[in-house]
Protein backbone atom coordinates (compact mmCIF):
# COMPACT_ATOMS: atom_id res chain seq x y z
CA UNK A 1 0.00 0.00 0.00
CA UNK A 2 2.82 1.92 0.61
CA UNK A 3 5.04 1.70 -2.39
CA UNK A 4 1.26 1.95 -4.40
CA UNK A 5 1.05 5.50 -2.49
CA UNK A 6 4.34 6.67 -3.32
CA UNK A 7 3.80 6.01 -6.65
CA UNK A 8 1.04 7.86 -7.15
CA UNK A 9 2.25 10.85 -5.72
CA UNK A 10 5.03 10.36 -8.23
CA UNK A 11 2.73 9.91 -11.13
CA UNK A 12 1.23 13.42 -9.65
CA UNK A 13 4.01 15.15 -9.51
CA UNK A 14 5.63 14.26 -13.17
CA UNK A 15 1.84 15.39 -14.44
CA UNK A 16 2.27 18.90 -12.68
CA UNK A 17 6.32 18.57 -13.89
CA UNK A 18 4.92 17.80 -17.96
CA UNK A 19 1.91 20.48 -17.39
CA UNK A 20 4.46 23.08 -17.00
CA UNK A 21 6.60 22.17 -19.53
CA UNK A 22 3.92 22.33 -21.93
CA UNK A 23 3.12 25.60 -20.94
CA UNK A 24 6.47 27.06 -20.60
CA UNK A 25 6.75 25.76 -24.20
CA UNK A 26 3.56 27.23 -25.52
CA UNK A 27 3.98 30.49 -24.23
CA UNK A 28 7.25 31.26 -25.88
CA UNK A 29 10.11 33.49 -25.23
CA UNK A 30 9.74 36.53 -23.49
CA UNK A 31 10.46 39.79 -25.58
CA UNK A 32 10.41 43.16 -24.89
CA UNK A 33 10.02 45.86 -27.27
CA UNK A 34 12.49 47.78 -28.31
CA UNK A 35 13.23 50.56 -30.68
CA UNK A 36 9.82 52.43 -29.04
CA UNK A 37 9.26 55.66 -31.34
CA UNK A 38 6.27 58.27 -31.40
CA UNK A 39 4.66 61.09 -33.25
CA UNK A 40 2.52 63.29 -32.34
CA UNK A 41 0.63 65.62 -34.28
CA UNK A 42 -1.54 68.58 -32.45
CA UNK A 43 -5.02 68.60 -35.43
CA UNK A 44 -4.93 72.07 -36.99
CA UNK A 45 -1.70 73.30 -35.48
CA UNK A 46 -0.47 76.02 -37.71
CA UNK A 47 1.46 79.38 -37.90
CA UNK A 48 -1.49 81.07 -37.03
CA UNK A 49 -2.78 78.38 -34.26
CA UNK A 50 0.54 77.35 -32.44
CA UNK A 51 -1.76 75.07 -30.26
CA UNK A 52 -4.09 73.44 -32.25
CA UNK A 53 -7.32 74.78 -33.88
CA UNK A 54 -9.00 74.27 -30.96
CA UNK A 55 -11.35 71.20 -31.31
CA UNK A 56 -8.53 69.15 -29.12
CA UNK A 57 -7.35 66.55 -31.05
CA UNK A 58 -3.78 64.74 -31.26
CA UNK A 59 -3.05 62.28 -33.22
CA UNK A 60 -0.31 60.05 -31.84
CA UNK A 61 1.44 57.49 -33.86
CA UNK A 62 3.69 54.81 -31.82
CA UNK A 63 6.12 52.04 -33.86
CA UNK A 64 8.29 49.39 -32.10
CA UNK A 65 10.14 46.58 -32.92
CA UNK A 66 7.69 43.12 -31.36
CA UNK A 67 5.53 44.62 -29.82
CA UNK A 68 2.06 43.43 -29.78
CA UNK A 69 0.23 45.96 -28.32
CA UNK A 70 0.36 49.76 -27.39
CA UNK A 71 -0.78 51.76 -24.71
CA UNK A 72 -1.34 55.45 -23.95
CA UNK A 73 -1.95 57.56 -20.59
CA UNK A 74 -3.13 60.70 -21.72
CA UNK A 75 -1.52 62.77 -19.05
CA UNK A 76 -5.62 64.22 -18.13
CA UNK A 77 -7.06 61.18 -16.37
CA UNK A 78 -7.76 59.31 -20.08
CA UNK A 79 -6.04 56.14 -20.56
CA UNK A 80 -5.91 53.79 -24.20
CA UNK A 81 -4.68 50.37 -25.49
CA UNK A 82 -4.40 49.98 -29.56
CA UNK A 83 -3.33 47.30 -31.66
CA UNK A 84 -2.22 49.70 -34.00
CA UNK A 85 -0.25 52.21 -32.30
CA UNK A 86 -2.11 54.92 -33.95
CA UNK A 87 -4.90 56.88 -31.34
CA UNK A 88 -6.83 59.93 -31.83
CA UNK A 89 -7.26 61.60 -28.49
CA UNK A 90 -8.99 65.09 -27.64
CA UNK A 91 -8.21 66.81 -24.80
CA UNK A 92 -11.18 68.87 -23.44
CA UNK A 93 -9.61 71.13 -20.89
CA UNK A 94 -10.73 74.60 -22.41
CA UNK A 95 -7.76 76.72 -22.96
CA UNK A 96 -3.97 75.82 -23.43
CA UNK A 97 -2.65 73.50 -21.51
CA UNK A 98 0.56 70.91 -21.42
CA UNK A 99 0.13 67.27 -20.85
CA UNK A 100 2.38 64.71 -20.52
CA UNK A 101 1.69 61.33 -22.49
CA UNK A 102 3.50 58.02 -21.18
CA UNK A 103 3.34 55.47 -24.41
CA UNK A 104 4.50 52.01 -23.70
CA UNK A 105 5.12 49.20 -26.18
CA UNK A 106 3.75 45.73 -24.76
CA UNK A 107 5.75 42.50 -25.69
CA UNK A 108 5.13 38.86 -24.66
CA UNK A 109 3.72 38.33 -21.33
CA UNK A 110 3.10 42.37 -20.58
CA UNK A 111 6.85 43.51 -20.38
CA UNK A 112 6.99 47.14 -21.76
CA UNK A 113 9.04 49.73 -22.86
CA UNK A 114 8.17 53.12 -22.40
CA UNK A 115 8.60 56.71 -23.07
CA UNK A 116 7.24 59.88 -22.93
CA UNK A 117 6.02 62.89 -25.26
CA UNK A 118 5.03 66.72 -24.26
CA UNK A 119 2.14 68.31 -25.74
CA UNK A 120 0.38 71.78 -25.36
CA UNK A 121 -2.91 71.48 -27.10
CA UNK A 122 -5.91 74.27 -27.12
CA UNK A 123 -9.12 73.66 -26.75
CA UNK A 124 -11.64 76.33 -27.36
CA UNK A 125 -15.61 74.48 -26.14
CA UNK A 126 -17.10 76.45 -23.21
CA UNK A 127 -20.68 76.57 -21.63
CA UNK A 128 -19.82 78.61 -18.66
CA UNK A 129 -24.05 78.38 -17.85
CA UNK A 130 -23.90 74.45 -17.54
CA UNK A 131 -20.57 74.97 -15.37
CA UNK A 132 -22.53 77.45 -13.34
CA UNK A 133 -25.40 75.31 -12.78
CA UNK A 134 -23.17 72.04 -11.99
CA UNK A 135 -20.58 73.57 -9.13
CA UNK A 136 -23.25 76.41 -8.18
CA UNK A 137 -20.92 79.30 -9.58
CA UNK A 138 -17.80 80.18 -11.68
CA UNK A 139 -15.26 81.10 -9.05
CA UNK A 140 -12.97 79.16 -7.22
CA UNK A 141 -14.33 76.97 -4.53
CA UNK A 142 -18.08 77.08 -5.50
CA UNK A 143 -19.56 73.56 -5.05
CA UNK A 144 -22.84 71.78 -5.50
CA UNK A 145 -24.14 68.10 -4.33
CA UNK A 146 -26.03 65.87 -6.51
CA UNK A 147 -28.29 63.46 -5.75
CA UNK A 148 -30.72 60.81 -7.61
CA UNK A 149 -34.48 62.47 -8.44
CA UNK A 150 -35.70 59.31 -7.33
CA UNK A 151 -38.46 60.99 -6.23
CA UNK A 152 -40.17 61.33 -9.73
CA UNK A 153 -41.14 58.13 -12.38
CA UNK A 154 -38.85 57.55 -15.00
CA UNK A 155 -35.38 59.07 -13.03
CA UNK A 156 -33.99 56.47 -14.82
CA UNK A 157 -34.40 54.29 -17.75
CA UNK A 158 -33.13 52.45 -21.08
CA UNK A 159 -33.54 53.62 -24.64
CA UNK A 160 -32.35 53.71 -28.44
CA UNK A 161 -28.83 54.42 -29.24
CA UNK A 162 -28.69 55.71 -32.75
CA UNK A 163 -32.76 55.78 -33.38
CA UNK A 164 -35.66 56.52 -32.19
CA UNK A 165 -38.89 53.45 -31.44
CA UNK A 166 -41.27 55.96 -30.83
CA UNK A 167 -42.85 58.06 -28.50
CA UNK A 168 -40.46 60.72 -28.90
CA UNK A 169 -37.40 61.50 -30.43
CA UNK A 170 -34.75 59.67 -28.38
CA UNK A 171 -37.17 59.24 -25.35
CA UNK A 172 -36.58 55.91 -22.88
CA UNK A 173 -39.63 55.74 -22.13
CA UNK A 174 -40.70 54.46 -25.38
CA UNK A 175 -38.66 51.36 -23.97
CA UNK A 176 -38.95 51.40 -20.35
CA UNK A 177 -41.56 53.13 -18.83
CA UNK A 178 -42.87 51.31 -15.37
CA UNK A 179 -39.98 53.30 -13.13
CA UNK A 180 -41.85 54.58 -10.87
CA UNK A 181 -40.71 57.07 -7.54
CA UNK A 182 -38.11 55.26 -5.47
CA UNK A 183 -38.12 52.15 -7.25
CA UNK A 184 -37.47 49.31 -4.69
CA UNK A 185 -34.99 47.58 -6.71
CA UNK A 186 -32.92 51.14 -6.87
CA UNK A 187 -33.26 52.00 -3.62
CA UNK A 188 -29.96 50.77 -3.01
CA UNK A 189 -28.26 53.34 -5.02
CA UNK A 190 -30.41 56.54 -3.82
CA UNK A 191 -27.95 57.31 -1.11
CA UNK A 192 -25.85 58.27 -3.82
CA UNK A 193 -24.20 61.46 -3.49
CA UNK A 194 -22.22 63.88 -6.21
CA UNK A 195 -19.78 66.82 -5.74
CA UNK A 196 -19.03 69.38 -8.54
CA UNK A 197 -16.70 71.93 -7.29
CA UNK A 198 -14.96 74.74 -9.17
CA UNK A 199 -10.93 74.77 -8.78
CA UNK A 200 -8.13 76.68 -9.85
CA UNK A 201 -7.45 74.29 -11.96
CA UNK A 202 -10.90 73.59 -13.37
CA UNK A 203 -13.98 71.69 -12.27
CA UNK A 204 -13.61 68.33 -10.12
CA UNK A 205 -15.98 65.83 -9.17
CA UNK A 206 -16.13 63.23 -6.26
CA UNK A 207 -18.78 60.36 -5.61
CA UNK A 208 -18.41 60.41 -1.60
CA UNK A 209 -21.90 58.38 -1.02
CA UNK A 210 -21.66 54.66 -2.81
CA UNK A 211 -22.43 52.05 -4.05
CA UNK A 212 -22.66 51.80 -7.53
CA UNK A 213 -26.02 49.71 -9.46
CA UNK A 214 -24.83 47.94 -12.14
CA UNK A 215 -27.61 46.61 -14.58
CA UNK A 216 -27.79 43.18 -15.85
CA UNK A 217 -27.19 44.29 -19.48
CA UNK A 218 -23.62 45.64 -18.37
CA UNK A 219 -23.01 43.38 -15.09
CA UNK A 220 -23.05 40.12 -17.82
CA UNK A 221 -20.05 41.97 -19.64
CA UNK A 222 -17.64 42.36 -16.70
CA UNK A 223 -18.63 39.05 -14.23
CA UNK A 224 -21.10 40.46 -11.49
CA UNK A 225 -24.44 39.90 -10.57
CA UNK A 226 -26.89 42.19 -12.74
CA UNK A 227 -29.48 45.23 -11.23
CA UNK A 228 -27.93 45.23 -7.97
CA UNK A 229 -25.43 47.50 -6.21
CA UNK A 230 -21.83 46.98 -5.66
CA UNK A 231 -19.37 48.85 -3.76
CA UNK A 232 -16.08 50.19 -4.01
CA UNK A 233 -13.92 46.72 -4.05
CA UNK A 234 -15.97 45.42 -7.01
CA UNK A 235 -15.88 48.90 -8.72
CA UNK A 236 -12.48 50.53 -7.74
CA UNK A 237 -13.42 53.54 -9.56
CA UNK A 238 -16.34 54.66 -7.33
CA UNK A 239 -14.23 57.10 -5.65
CA UNK A 240 -11.61 59.79 -5.79
CA UNK A 241 -11.78 63.39 -6.77
CA UNK A 242 -11.60 63.14 -10.40
CA UNK A 243 -11.65 66.06 -13.36
CA UNK A 244 -14.55 66.88 -15.41
CA UNK A 245 -14.35 68.37 -19.14
CA UNK A 246 -16.65 69.97 -21.28
CA UNK A 247 -16.87 69.43 -24.99
CA UNK A 248 -19.83 69.31 -27.82
CA UNK A 249 -22.37 66.21 -28.00
CA UNK A 250 -21.39 64.23 -30.84
CA UNK A 251 -24.51 61.66 -30.02
CA UNK A 252 -27.19 61.39 -32.78
CA UNK A 253 -29.36 61.94 -30.05
CA UNK A 254 -27.60 64.85 -29.14
CA UNK A 255 -27.32 66.53 -32.93
CA UNK A 256 -30.64 65.33 -34.49
CA UNK A 257 -32.92 64.35 -31.38
CA UNK A 258 -35.20 66.22 -29.01
CA UNK A 259 -36.88 65.07 -25.88
CA UNK A 260 -40.29 66.32 -25.30
CA UNK A 261 -41.95 69.78 -26.51
CA UNK A 262 -42.69 73.09 -25.01
CA UNK A 263 -45.87 74.86 -24.24
CA UNK A 264 -46.18 75.47 -27.75
CA UNK A 265 -45.81 71.60 -28.77
CA UNK A 266 -42.38 72.73 -30.55
CA UNK A 267 -39.57 70.37 -29.71
CA UNK A 268 -37.08 70.66 -27.50
CA UNK A 269 -33.03 69.94 -28.64
CA UNK A 270 -30.72 68.54 -26.53
CA UNK A 271 -28.81 71.15 -25.18
CA UNK A 272 -25.24 70.16 -26.82
CA UNK A 273 -23.10 70.12 -24.06
CA UNK A 274 -21.32 66.91 -22.62
CA UNK A 275 -19.48 66.19 -19.65
CA UNK A 276 -16.70 63.57 -19.17
CA UNK A 277 -15.33 62.68 -15.63
CA UNK A 278 -11.73 61.35 -15.68
CA UNK A 279 -10.66 58.13 -13.94
CA UNK A 280 -13.65 56.15 -14.96
CA UNK A 281 -15.68 58.24 -13.27
CA UNK A 282 -19.63 58.23 -13.04
CA UNK A 283 -22.48 59.24 -11.68
CA UNK A 284 -24.18 56.03 -9.65
CA UNK A 285 -25.19 53.91 -12.65
CA UNK A 286 -22.25 51.96 -13.80
CA UNK A 287 -22.13 51.38 -17.34
CA UNK A 288 -18.44 51.79 -18.23
CA UNK A 289 -16.47 54.69 -18.71
CA UNK A 290 -18.93 56.91 -20.36
CA UNK A 291 -19.63 60.52 -21.53
CA UNK A 292 -22.59 62.44 -20.59
CA UNK A 293 -24.80 64.55 -22.50
CA UNK A 294 -26.58 67.03 -20.85
CA UNK A 295 -29.97 66.81 -21.79
CA UNK A 296 -31.48 69.35 -19.90
CA UNK A 297 -30.02 71.26 -16.55
CA UNK A 298 -30.74 74.19 -14.44
CA UNK A 299 -29.99 75.11 -11.01
CA UNK A 300 -31.67 72.46 -9.44
CA UNK A 301 -32.61 69.58 -11.78
CA UNK A 302 -30.42 67.93 -14.45
CA UNK A 303 -31.07 65.25 -17.37
CA UNK A 304 -28.42 63.34 -18.85
CA UNK A 305 -27.87 60.49 -21.10
CA UNK A 306 -24.48 58.02 -21.74
CA UNK A 307 -24.31 55.09 -24.20
CA UNK A 308 -22.97 52.19 -22.39
CA UNK A 309 -19.40 51.08 -22.54
CA UNK A 310 -19.22 49.29 -26.16
CA UNK A 311 -22.62 50.13 -27.25
CA UNK A 312 -25.73 48.77 -27.38
CA UNK A 313 -27.56 50.46 -25.17
CA UNK A 314 -28.44 54.31 -24.04
CA UNK A 315 -29.43 55.12 -20.25
CA UNK A 316 -30.72 58.30 -19.03
CA UNK A 317 -30.41 59.84 -15.38
CA UNK A 318 -32.43 62.72 -13.91
CA UNK A 319 -30.83 63.64 -10.65
CA UNK A 320 -31.04 67.09 -8.42
CA UNK A 321 -29.44 69.13 -6.72
CA UNK A 322 -29.35 69.77 -2.58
Amino acid sequence: MKNLKYLSILFLSMLVVTACEENDHEFGPIVTPTNLGVNAVIIGLDADNPYGDGDGNVTFTATADNALAYQFDFGDGKSATVSSGVYTHTYTKSGVHPYTVIISAVGTAGVLSSTTVDVEVFFSFVDEEAETFLAGGLDVGDTKTWVWASDIPLHVGLGPVTDDYGNGEFAFEAWWNSIGPNDAEKSCMYTNEFVFTQTADGMTFEQTVGPAFVPGTYASIIGLAGDVCHDESEISTMFGVKNVSFLPSTSKAALEGSYGEDAAGVPIPYRGTSFDISDGGFMGWYVGDVVYDIISITANTMHVRCIQEGGGFAWYARYKSE
